[in-house]
């Protein structure tokens, strides 16, 4: 019996459904989802496993065109990496929006591998605009297949497995056919107290802010956990904390009920907020949160 395995890299412009997605493809929730952009920062493995194929499914961050930080150009050095190691990429198009998508095409046109154009949330088009968007596809990136999906409603993403197995090449597993991602448990920690702060916070906080797992202890029936949220101004993290501390203790409280979910555990979280000013343009702080470029 031949072995298949092999990336699937999804990529894509900010807020376009490609976390959703993977975690409809995975069966897990591995990525963060918002409807803030920039949700996703880092590249995040999620594996599927069977006896005779290995899919490795990679999240990368939405490409930003206009780098702010050097925060901005790691998060697209994920996007370069993920096109070069690349066996298919899925190339994930909202088509409620209108965004520019030439550098993108570009980059994908040289990589050189097969590619799968996704047209997501066409529950929210009329199928008249969503057959035209799909002619227009296969116009721009000839050879491409085109797939319209709803992840959210997990509307015709049970097919795709099927055509990414007649893609993927004959290979050995690249991990442990029991692994489910290449992220820690403390990886996942700080994504879903980050994701709380996305939900809860508005205008420039949620980007401006970095979580840090700086203690986890476990034990038979509970898990400590120590945490911080650096903010970028004395003022944020006033607005962080909240009056009487109500908003840090909101996000605590639903973090923690996602974190026990997550773990299978009861967790006691403690969060602490601390002031770092240059994080976003600082080597050293970059490479402390886990930015390191490819």
């Amino acid at each position: 019996m031949t072995h298949k395995a092999g990336y699937v890299n999804i990529i894509g412009n900010p807020n376009v459904g490609k976390s959703t997605l993977m975690n409809v493809l995975v069966g897990e929730k591995l990525s963060i989802i918002t409807s803030k952009a920039q949700t996703t920062r880092h590249r995040i493995l999620g594996i599927v496993n069977s006896d005779d194929y290995q899919i490795i499914f990679s999240d990368t961050p939405g490409i930003i065109n206009k780098p702010a930080y050097k925060m901005h150009e790691v998060m697209n050095s994920y996007v370069n990496l993920a096109l070069i190691d690349a066996d298919l990429i899925m190339f994930v198009v909202d088509v409620t929006e209108k965004s520019e998508y030439e550098e993108t095409i570009s980059k994908i046109r040289n990589a050189d591998v097969p590619i799968f154009v996704i047209l997501n949330k066409i529950d929210l088009s009329s199928q008249t605009e969503v057959a035209a968007m799909i002619l227009n596809w296969e116009q721009t990136l000839p050879g491409a297949k085109v797939f319209p999906v709803s992840a959210s409603l997990s509307f015709n993403t049970a097919g795709l497995l099927d055509r990414i197995l007649e893609i993927l090449p004959e290979s050995p597993p690249y991990f442990p056919k029991d692994e489910l991602t290449d992220k820690s448990t403390r990886f996942f920690v700080t994504e879903i107290i980050r994701e709380k702060i996305l939900i809860n916070y508005k205008q420039e906080i949620p980007y401006s802010v970095e979580v840090a797992v700086e203690a986890y202890e476990e034990s038979e029936k509970l898990v400590r956990i120590q945490a911080t949220i650096y903010a970028s101004r004395d003022s944020q993290k006033a607005i962080i904390i909240g009056k009487f501390g109500s908003a840090i203790k909101r996000v605590g409280t639903t973090a923690r009920i996602d974190i026990e979910a997550f773990i299978g555990k009861k967790v006691f979280l403690e969060l602490n907020v601390k002031v770092n000013k240059d994080w976003r343009d600082n080597d050293n702080s970059l490479k402390r949160f886990g930015y390191e470029a490819y």
